[in-house]
């Protein structure tokens, strides 16, 4: 299969951008280094392209119905210009993908879901789409750019008449922006560090993007790559679809009860209702190295003698805290924070311990 290009492919290679495959596209992994790029963006601002990321539009009378149906929060308690975190159960008591529920208005909703699940969510929210409500699958037609750090607002505030800096947290405002009309600018993201998302219509993305550069300029912005979106979500102990959950995992035992609402029916809930009421058998926790190693996804997690108790998922050197983090599914006896565990390294058991997420407080 031929992967696909972001609209502003060509400015990224302009910019000096490594750029590797990933979710079927060819994306900018970094332009310099993962580790300048990490902290240009915990300790300034720095722009990522997340264009490869996947819009739906839902819109008329059963819009909300059908949001309630296949997703497993409560969409019902969101108002006009508020966002929210969820995901999609399937019938086998995994997840289809987590998402983005953005309402616009009481008919109509957008969502946002993982690149590499753009068709398969399409497929599963249409396949459940019994009352032809209307679906529009924008992704091909939109760029998505995060604005993500401390000084983003103060980066950005020049470029529309939006109030940024007192924007609240999982909100957003239509309005326009560095020149363009009818842009989608949250205050979500995906780095612990604050920031923006900004959806435009990609005959107007480069323009936005060299304008966020220029406005950016006296606050240090840096175009951004994966690599450093990758270890900024870590420290935050966010999950990654296709790592720390997949269509085999339960999201009660990856830790996403809080986002299970038995408010509605819902796709599964019976069992997940089942599973928080019993327990699970094991569940997803983050760890730090004590000793010296970095953690890698598929490592084998065990007790003292070896035993295995478990698997890392997600795993990176942290920049910030200078150690081996991770994520991982362990039996739920081991799980307590301050639990001593150990990391299979190369055929070596190294100390680590469970940690209470996200790694870094904010």
């Amino acid at each position: 299969m031929s992967l696909k290009q972001v609209p502003l492919h060509h400015v990224h290679q302009q910019s000096g951008a490594k750029i590797v495959p990933f979710a079927g596209f060819e994306m900018p992994v970094r332009y310099t280094s993962d580790l300048d790029e990490h902290n240009t963006v915990r300790n300034a601002v720095g722009i990522f392209d997340v264009s490869h990321m996947g819009e739906f539009i839902l819109k008329g009378e059963g819009a909300l119905d059908l949001i309630q149906r296949v997703s497993a929060n409560d969409a019902s308690t969101l108002y006009d210009g508020k966002v929210q975190y969820s995901y999609l159960p399937n019938d086998q008591g995994g997840i289809v993908d987590d998402l983005l529920v953005y309402r616009i208005s009481a008919v109509e909703y957008m969502l946002v879901v993982n690149a590499s699940n753009i068709d398969k969510d399409w497929n599963w929210i249409s396949q459940h789409n019994t009352d032809n409500v209307d679906m529009v699958n924008i992704s091909d037609g939109m760029c998505l750019f995060a604005v993500q750090g401390p000084l983003a607002a103060k980066a950005l505030e020049s470029l529309t008449p939006a109030k940024l800096d007192s924007m609240g947290y999982y909100t957003f405002e239509k309005t326009d922006f560095a020149g363009a009309a009818n842009v989608i600018v949250s205050a979500t993201g995906y780095t612990g560090a604050g920031g923006f998302e900004i959806y435009v219509a990609n005959e107007q993305a480069e323009g936005v993007w060299h304008a966020i550069m220029e406005a950016g300029k006296p606050y240090g912005i840096k175009p951004i790559g994966l690599g450093a979106r990758d270890t900024l979500r870590l420290e935050m102990g966010f999950n990654l679809y296709g790592n720390d959950i997949t269509d085999e995992t339960s999201p009660i035992e990856a830790g996403l009860g809080w986002v299970t609402k038995f408010t509605h029916d819902f796709i599964g809930a019976d069992q997940f209702k089942q599973q928080k009421e019993q327990g699970v058998s094991r569940k997803l926790v983050g760890f730090e190295m004590i000793d010296r190693g970095i953690p890698r996804s598929h490592y084998a997690l065990t007790d003292a003698d070896g035993n295995a108790i478990g698997e890392v998922t997600s795993g990176t050197q942290s920049p910030t805290l200078g150690k081996g983090i991770g994520l991982g599914y362990v039996s739920t006896a081991f799980g307590k924070p301050g639990t001593e565990i150990f990391v299979n390294v190369r055929d070596r058991l190294l100390k680590a311990q469970i940690v209470k997420l996200p790694f870094v407080k904010k």
